[in-house]
């Protein structure tokens, strides 16, 4: 195989329980190191993440933390690519550990197939070892929950996609696509491999290539995310002149269903049948996947949890994605304060 060089960019904020393990999982990749370079991003933690990434810096030339006083991540992004040497640039996320030939794999794939973008599939791990914590991980791994996005739900083959996470993408289609948009604090993804694709550009998702994904401890941290997700997707989809799935429109749409089938059943009472009919579908799918969910973890609560957890995946989603409507609508750029 022969060796490019390869600049690794990993934006951070306040991941001081998950860095350390992030950064041990880079260097124990079988890649050269004189071949790599690892820039940490970080957007003005107030955790420890630096003196972490400190700890290392000192002992590994290759590893280097700048500065984000902007906080979200396109603009880390950016930061990096300027600052980034490497033919091949490669987005790592802070919150996962990544297998051994991660690197190597990823950049024997992008040449091989002659793709302007790779990347691998989630493997959804809990966050604590808890009944909500599964429920979470289950949640974000499954279809009901987000639907057909396969590298969170795995694939059995290599396959062209609209979109990978994170990304290995060779450094020259930059020329081309330009940087990340900095109107985006979530789905800024999204929208580069949506520009790369309009401009020809070709998406690999590579299976067997597992990234440990560490999901959201709390449920209130699922909810904020998710609501980022649907509050940006509206404004992706303006920027690209198109959206660029259909499953996005299910959560919105499942949120007017509910709000408006609600009001429109106490004027007209003969539609509650249909109406009540449709929610309770909706329980005994949330409820048969928890259990299906319960027997795989011998965690007999996820069962009653997980209807309630796919319920706020949906809601917070869908209202995030209404509220972005809006602020396209009213020519509003919606910017909200990173976390984790």
């Amino acid at each position: 195989m022969n060796i490019h060089t390869v600049s690794i960019i990993c934006p951070v904020f306040n991941e001081e329980k998950y860095i350390e393990a992030c950064i041990v999982s880079i260097l124990e990749q079988d890649y050269p190191k004189e071949a790599m370079e690892v820039l940490f991003i970080d957007g003005n933690s107030t955790d420890n993440s630096t003196g972490i990434i400190k700890r290392y810096t000192a002992q590994y030339s290759f590893l280097k933390l700048l500065n984000n006083p902007e906080r979200i991540v396109p603009y880390a992004l950016n930061k990096g690519l300027k600052a980034a040497k490497g033919e091949v640039i490669m987005r790592l996320d802070a919150h996962c550990t990544y297998p051994t030939n991660y690197i190597s794999e990823l950049v024997r794939y992008l040449y091989q197939l002659n793709a302007d973008n790779v990347g691998g599939v989630w493997n959804t791990q809990p966050a604590k070892d808890t009944p909500i914590c599964q429920a979470i991980a289950f949640a974000s791994s499954h279809p009901f929950g987000v639907g057909g996005s396969m590298h969170k739900i795995g694939a059995s083959k290599i396959m062209e996609t609209d979109t990978v996470p994170f990304g290995c993408y060779k450094r020259e289609i930059f020329d081309k696509t330009g940087l990340f948009d900095t109107d985006l604090v979530r789905n800024q993804d999204d929208e580069f491999n949506g520009r790369l694709l309009n401009l020809g550009g070709k998406i690999y998702l590579i299976p067997q290539v597992i990234i440990n994904y560490t999901a959201r401890d709390t449920l209130c941290k699922m909810r904020k995310m998710y609501y980022q997700y649907g509050l940006y997707k509206p404004l992706v989809n303006k920027k690209l002149g198109a959206p660029a799935t259909v499953r996005q429109f299910f959560p919105i749409l499942f949120l007017l269903g509910l709000t408006i089938g609600g009001v429109v059943c106490m004027i007209w009472p003969l539609l509650l049948h249909f109406y009540t009919s449709v929610l309770l579908l909706y329980l005994f799918i949330g409820i048969v996947v928890g259990s299906m969910g319960a027997i795989r973890a011998h965690q007999p609560l996820l069962a009653l949890l997980m209807p309630y957890v796919f319920f706020n995946i949906h809601m917070s989603y869908g209202i995030g994605y209404l509220v972005g409507i809006f602020n396209v609508l009213g020519k509003k750029t919606a910017q909200v304060k990173p976390s984790r």
